[in-house]
């Protein structure tokens, strides 16, 4: 996000450059500079996003509009990653989940995974790696995993 970038607010950029325009991505992560980084790396690879400081404002856009692919902050202030994986669960169970994380916590990894989420990763991670998941997600046909 931009940076006056609002706490609760959300920004949508794209760059058509390799993937096509329903290549959705939305992020969630209530660290500006990480949403900036993330965002920038997504576009760069022709993914659209819809970024989000909080929850709260992504599960508002969720009630109308598709995600095939969210990237999610494990810990955030007003509601975790976990909690908002349980709600897209419930609301969006086609929507595939990436959480990313600073902290190395194996119990958490653990537990997103047998939630149900496609993937996992510990910030800084690769980025290689990361648009070759988000890519994976979103070519995933069929049931998602999460």
């Amino acid at each position: 996000m931009r940076g006056s970038d609002a706490q609760t607010g959300s920004e949508s950029k794209s760059k058509g450059a390799d993937a096509s325009s329903n290549d959705v991505v939305c992020l969630v992560d209530d660290d500006a500079s990480i949403r900036k980084s993330v965002s920038r790396l997504l576009e760069s690879a022709g993914f659209k996003v819809h970024a989000f400081s909080e929850a709260e404002p992504f599960l508002t856009y969720l009630a109308s509009n598709s995600v095939s692919v969210a990237v999610l902050d494990i810990w955030m202030e007003r509601m975790t990653g976990m909690e908002l994986l349980v709600h897209l669960c419930a609301k969006s169970p086609e929507t595939r989940v990436i959480f990313i994380t600073g902290h190395e916590d194996p119990a958490a990894e653990a537990t997103v995974m047998q939630a149900g989420a496609f993937g996992f990763l510990i910030k800084p991670f690769d980025s290689n790696e990361f648009l070759a998941m988000v890519a994976r997600a979103v070519g995933v046909p069929g049931q998602a995993k999460s």
